[in-house]
């Protein structure tokens, strides 16, 4: 029986949009998806940037005219990898058209933001997805059900972070991540970090931040200095509903990382460590050892732990950063077509924005801070 054909409009052709477009192509490759996806229409910036990037990720059409292409009748689901401030506009304008919504993390600058996008996609019944990657990880489900099992026995503790160093330098240039509305490294890549705690643990119900603006200055680009207000690292203790407590940090300036999203879990029977620089790969350690045989193991990627047999039949072998786009790709299509719920939608990137917020509001009162 022939699939139905969904029509893709894409915002953006950085790296995020090329990430995007990978995804769908790989996707259609390795899973059974509900629908053909058909590239149909590129905007960005201006028709150079367009048409280059098109032609390059094999879109039908190009446009210097997102306005336009959210209108075009033929588009079914418009996906958003623009700037964080423009979010909400191209998003609320696409809901508006009765498209369906693929956006970029963060969902929106504010939590206000993001609750008007959430709430407009909710009433106009448009399906959403944001995009945490990372959570499609098949090391992160099989964690998250060794723990759901009670294989770590009660959940005592926990700690995340994810820093890197794309903002180490403090003679780079003041950028869109840098503006005062929703900027940061916690907003930026703790958003990562706070997801994927809950996505583990449950829900956060108290915290504690501190955030710390390291860099005051930067180049603005035009041959002067502009004053940064955002945080270059930030901290915060957690308490969760299931009783755990734990600390998530977040830097932009921690020289020599370039992908440290990591988690230690600890629990009465075991524990569960993880980095993001080697993702294929889980390590367990199990109380209930022998004496003399105790230690953290490796449990390496393999078919075992779904969908990594989609892309390659052999364990060891690894799957990579767009092959996660391409499973979140494929559990967006599944709920578009009826076949399973949203896997992280607006509502879903809300809660994040809420956290990241909450976090900047205990910084600035010194105080715990609960989270509804």
């Amino acid at each position: 029986m022939t699939k139905p054909v969904l029509r893709v409009g894409l915002i953006g052709s950085g790296f995020m949009g090329k990430a995007h477009a990978f995804g769908y192509g790989a996707a259609e490759k390795v899973f059974d998806l509900p629908f053909r996806v058909e590239l149909r229409t590129l905007a960005d910036a201006n028709m150079g940037l367009a048409q280059s990037a098109a032609d390059a990720l094999g879109f039908a059409t190009a446009t210097d005219d997102w306005q336009a292409m959210v209108a075009d009748p033929e588009i079914d689901v418009v996906n958003i990898t623009a700037p964080n401030a423009l979010h909400k506009e191209m998003a609320l304008a696409a809901i508006a058209a009765g498209k369906h919504v693929y956006c970029e993390k963060p969902l929106a600058p504010l939590a206000q933001d993001a609750r008007e996008m959430a709430e407009a996609a909710e009433a106009a019944g448009r399906k959403t997805q944001v995009g945490f990657n990372y959570l499609c990880n098949p090391m992160l489900i099989l964690a998250r059900d060794m723990i759901a099992a009670g294989e770590l026995g009660e959940i005592r503790s926990y700690r995340g972070v994810h820093a890197e160093d794309y903002m180490a330098d403090a003679n780079g240039a003041w950028g869109f991540r840098h503006d005062p509305a929703g900027g940061g490294a916690f907003a930026d890549i703790g958003s990562h970090a706070l997801a994927t705690a809950e996505f583990l643990l449950g829900p956060i119900t108290r915290l504690m931040g501190d955030t710390v603006t390291v860099i005051g200055e930067r180049p603005d680009g035009k041959g002067g200095r502009r004053a940064v207000e955002v945080d270059d690292v930030g901290r915060t203790f957690v308490r969760f509903a299931n009783g755990a407590s734990g600390s998530i940090e977040a830097s932009w300036i921690a020289m020599g990382r370039k992908m440290q999203h990591d988690f230690e879990v600890y629990g009465t029977k075991g524990a569960l460590l993880f980095t993001q620089e080697r993702f294929n790969e889980l390590h367990f350690y199990s109380a209930e050892d022998a004496p003399g045989r105790r230690g953290f193991r490796r449990i390496e990627a393999a078919p075992d732990h779904a969908p990594y047999g989609r892309f390659c039949v052999a364990p060891g072998h690894q799957i990579g950063f767009n092959d996660l786009k391409a499973i979140e790709v494929a559990g967006y299509l599944d709920a578009l077509a009826g076949k399973a719920p949203e896997p992280f939608n607006f509502r879903k990137g809300l809660r994040i924005q809420s956290l990241v917020e909450a976090v900047h509001a205990s910084s600035r009162a010194q105080a715990w801070v609960d989270v509804a």
